[in-house]
């Protein structure tokens, strides 16, 4: 690409109609001006060429088992995953651009800010057309009654241990349940025992992320970025330190996922998998895991994650520092 002047760069955008670029990653060389289209780094050989991470958003390779941080695909139909993940960015390029570019911003910041920027992003994109588009042609219903309890509180002397306990709804994160949460993390680290905390979940699995029937209910979104804040159950779940473990089984989505990963010990079930779903709403996570899973994983694998929507099982989460150890349930 021979490199765009400031006005010429306005195209490279999602207002100006080309929100991707798929680019050779042996050759590419940034353009000189600042672009926010998301950059896909492709290695379509598996050679793994030496670049500079910071020039990508997502590094593509058909190398096996590529080291971090590239993600592996599958060299027989390559192109075609590369095409799927380019037309994710275009369907929602606003939500796609903004993302990775919140990727790019927060891996230098200490957690607490970058919790802050994802907020701020997230109620921006929940005010915008692309999530609106999605909540018009989605008949969300409503999950139904739930607990009066929905996290329960256990204790053996200096163990605590907190389950998301809505199992009919399979854990679904609902307000209440943010708030339980919040709260007994909170009570936990105000504890002058410092007991050691162990977060799970009731039923078949840990947690299907947001309820959906809550999204976009938030009349006043600056009031919901301020309440998103105080009650960050990756905030607390981060402060608890190396005294927080978490133990995920079975589905494990979007903020089911985003808070868990805020736990300095993250053991996985065999049959747990992972996934970010928000992209296809027009949105992106907005429970920390721009933050979390990125200083798990890495932004790019993030990044990929984010466009993929694909569920990523036990063991990749395990090769990847997504979790530390698989283990069969207790």
């Amino acid at each position: 690409m021979s490199g765009p002047d400031h006005l010429d760069a306005d195209r490279l955008s999602a207002p100006g109609g080309q929100p991707v670029l798929v680019v050779d990653a042996r050759t590419w060389r940034p353009p000189m001006v600042q672009i926010q289209a998301l950059v896909i780094g492709a290695d379509r050989e598996g050679a793994l060429p030496s670049i500079v991470a910071d020039d990508f958003d997502l590094l593509l390779t058909t190398a096996a088992n590529a080291p971090r941080p590239w993600v592996s695909l599958d060299a027989r139909n390559a192109d075609a995953q590369i095409a799927r993940l380019a037309d994710a960015v275009k369907a929602n390029p606003l939500a796609a651009t903004i993302g990775a570019q919140l990727l790019r911003l927060t891996a230098s910041l200490p957690l607490a800010d970058a919790l802050l920027a994802e907020s701020l992003a997230y109620s921006t994109l929940l005010g915008g057309n692309e999530f609106a588009h999605w909540r018009a042609k989605e008949d969300v219903a409503d999950s139904g009654p739930t607990p009066a309890e929905p996290v329960a509180v256990e204790r053996e002397g200096d163990d605590v241990t907190l389950i998301l306990n809505d199992p009919a709804n399979r854990n679904a994160m609902t307000a209440n349940m943010r708030d339980a949460l919040y709260e007994a993390l909170a009570n936990a680290l105000d504890d002058p025992s410092k007991p050691q905390v162990t977060l799970r979940g009731a039923g078949r699995c840990f947690s299907t992320g947001g309820a959906l029937a809550e999204f976009g209910t938030a009349k006043d979104l600056a009031e919901a970025h301020a309440v998103r804040l105080l009650h960050s159950c990756a905030r607390a779940l981060d402060a608890l330190g190396e005294r927080a473990t978490v133990r995920l089984h079975g589905a494990c989505i979007g903020s089911g996922i985003e808070v868990a990963t805020a736990a300095h010990r993250r053991i996985a079930a065999p049959d747990a998998w992972f996934q970010l779903p928000e992209l296809a709403m027009g949105l992106i996570p907005g429970a920390g895991g721009t933050a979390t899973i990125a200083r798990a994983i890495g932004r790019h694998r993030t990044c990929w994650m984010l466009l993929s929507g694909k569920r990523v099982g036990a063991a990749l989460a395990c090769e990847w520092g997504l979790v530390h150890a698989v283990e069969e349930r207790p």
